[in-house]
C-alpha cells in the first residue's frame, strides 16, 4: 500500500464533525487556493507524541510505528514519563523518532519536579547518554521565580546543545524564561492550551523566534465546522513558519484514537493554501530539527 493510500484510508472526522474532507470549503488568501484533498499526499510531523509507561504493553513499539504509518505520519518529536519510554521508541525506530527528555521520572511529576532534589544532575546524565533534541515537554503549572537557578541550569544544558525547550505553560512563564535568557529556543505546548486565541497571537508577535504546536487545539482552530476560526486563522496566517501539529498521547485513549487525530489535523490543514499547510505539516519540523521529512520513510524504521 502506497503511503497516500495509506492516509486516505483513514476515516476522515467527519465521523467527528460531520464534514467531509473533500468537500471542505476552504479559506484562501494571496497565497492561493486550498489544498483539499491534496493534503492526504503530505508525510506529517507529529510535533507532540508521548510514549508514556502505560502505554508500554497495550501499544508495543512495533504497533506505535503502525499506527503513524497508518495516519500518514513520516516523523514524530517524542518524549515520556519516564524517558525509556522515549528510548525504546527512539532504538526500535530512530529514522522515525526525534528524542526529547521529559524530566518526569519516579515521584518527579508535572507538579513538584522543579523541587525534586537531583533534577540537574538527572538531566545532565540523560542528555550525555541519548541524543536528545529537547528538554520537556515539562509543564509550569504555577510560575514560582525561586526555581530560577534550577531554569538557568536547563537553560544552560539547551544552549550547550542548541536544542529546545519544550513547555506546557500560559503566557507568563514563557516570558519569564525568556527574561532569563533572551536566546533560549522554546516550542510552547498547546499553543497555550487554555490561552485564548488573542493572547497567543500577542505572545507570538512579542517573541519572534516562539514555535508552537498546535495539540489538543484541533477544535479550536476547526471552530464551527463549517469554517475555520478566524482568530485562529490570523495565528496561522501570520506565524505560519513557527507552528507544527501534534497529538499529545498522553494517556492510552488518544492512542486509541490516534488516527481520528491526526485526520482532524489533515482537516484544519486542507482548508489552507498548500504552502502553508505543507510547512505545518513537515516542512518546519525539517528546518526545526535539520531533518529530511518525505512519505517514503512512512512504512520504515
Amino acid at each position: 500500500m502506497k503511503p497516500t493510500a495509506i492516509c486516505r484510508a483513514i476515516p476522515v472526522v467527519s465521523l467527528l464533525l460531520g464534514v467531509q474532507l473533500s468537500t471542505a470549503v476552504g479559506h484562501a488568501d494571496e497565497s492561493g487556493e486550498p489544498i483539499g484533498d491534496a493534503v492526504f499526499d503530505l508525510p506529517l510531523f507529529d510535533a507532540h507524541m508521548h510514549y508514556k509507561e502505560p502505554a508500554w504493553d497495550r501499544y508495543p513499539v512495533q504497533s506505535v510505528i503502525e499506527l503513524m504509518d497508518r495516519s500518514g505520519v513520516a516523523m514524530a518529536l517524542v518524549s515520556s514519563t519516564p524517558d525509556e519510554g522515549t528510548i525504546r521508541l527512539w532504538e526500535y525506530a530512530p529514522g522515525r523518532v526525534v528524542p526529547e527528555l521529559r524530566p518526569y521520572h519516579g515521584a518527579a511529576g508535572s507538579s513538584n519536579w522543579t523541587k525534586m532534589e537531583g533534577m540537574a544532575d538527572y538531566l545532565e546524565g540523560r542528555l550525555q547518554a541519548y541524543p536528545h533534541e529537547g528538554i520537556g515537554e515539562f509543564h509550569i503549572h504555577r510560575l514560582d521565580t525561586a526555581d530560577a537557578q534550577l531554569f538557568r541550569k536547563i537553560i544552560k544544558m539547551a544552549r550547550d546543545r542548541d536544542i529546545y525547550l519544550h513547555v506546557h505553560s500560559g503566557a507568563e512563564p514563557v516570558r519569564w524564561l525568556y527574561s532569563l535568557d533572551p536566546d533560549v529556543k522554546i516550542i510552547w505546548a498547546h499553543a497555550g492550551l487554555n490561552t485564548p486565541a488573542d493572547r497567543v497571537h500577542a505572545l507570538m508577535e512579542e517573541f519572534p523566534a516562539l514555535l508552537a504546536d498546535t495539540s489538543l487545539r484541533e477544535y479550536d482552530i476547526l471552530g464551527d465546522g463549517e469554517n475555520l476560526d478566524p482568530q485562529w486563522l490570523e495565528i496561522i496566517f501570520d506565524f505560519q513558519d513557527r507552528l507544527m501539529i501534534g497529538s499529545d498521547t498522553w494517556i492510552n485513549n488518544q492512542w486509541d484514537n490516534y488516527s481520528q487525530i491526526m485526520s482532524s489535523n489533515r482537516l484544519w490543514l486542507s482548508r489552507l493554501p498548500r504552502p502553508v499547510a505543507e510547512k505545518i505539516a513537515f516542512k518546519n519540523a525539517q528546518r526545526f530539527f535539520d531533518r529530511d521529512i518525505s512519505v517514503e520513510q512512512i512504512g520504515s524504521r
